[in-house]
C-alpha cells in the first residue's frame, strides 16, 4: 500500500484532491474525561472557579474542528458546514462523554477535525478542573461513525 502523503521521493506532501467529487461528509467522534467525584460535582454543580466547564469545552470543541489545519500538518483548511458538540454526563463513572460531529460538501473527509474537536473539548474540561484533580483520565478518543467519500461509510 501506498502512502498518500509521500511523493515520488518519500517527501511528505499535502494529498491533492482537486480531481475527487464533492459529496456531503459527516464524521462523528468521541472521548471520555473520568475524574473524582469532587471534579465532578463542581462541574454539575457549576462551583468551579474558571467558570461554565461545560459551556467552555463545547465552544472549544468547536473551535477545536475549525482549527485543525493549522495543527495536524497534512490536513486541507475545510469550509465547515455544520459543528455540534453534546456533552453526557457520566455519574456513575464519574466523568463526562464529548461527541462531535463535524460535517460538511467538499472533495475530503472531517474524521480528522471531528477526532481534533473531541479532544480539544476534553483537554478544555481538564484544563479548567485540574486544580480539584491532576489525576483526571482522558481516553477513548475515537472516531464512531463517518460517511460520504469515496470509501464508503463506517460506524463502530
Amino acid at each position: 500500500m501506498n502512502l498518500t502523503h509521500l511523493d515520488e521521493n518519500q517527501r511528505p506532501k499535502m494529498v491533492d484532491v482537486s480531481d475527487k467529487s464533492q459529496t456531503t461528509r459527516i464524521a462523528v467522534a468521541s472521548g471520555i474525561i473520568e475524574m473524582s467525584q469532587d471534579a465532578y460535582d463542581a462541574i454539575v454543580t457549576e462551583k468551579t472557579k474558571k467558570g461554565p466547564v461545560l459551556q467552555t469545552a463545547v465552544i472549544a470543541a468547536i473551535m477545536g474542528v475549525k482549527k485543525t489545519s493549522d495543527l495536524i500538518p497534512m490536513c486541507h483548511p475545510l469550509n465547515l458546514s455544520g459543528i455540534n458538540c453534546d456533552v453526557d454526563e457520566l455519574e456513575q463513572l464519574p466523568g463526562f462523554k464529548l461527541t462531535v460531529t463535524a460535517k460538511l460538501t467538499g472533495q475530503t473527509g472531517v474524521e480528522m477535525e471531528a477526532l481534533t474537536g473531541t479532544s480539544i473539548g476534553l483537554l478544555t474540561i481538564y484544563d479548567m478542573v485540574k486544580a480539584i484533580d491532576k489525576g483526571m483520565v482522558i481516553r477513548n478518543v475515537q472516531l464512531e461513525e463517518k460517511s460520504g467519500g469515496k470509501n464508503g461509510n463506517f460506524k463502530r
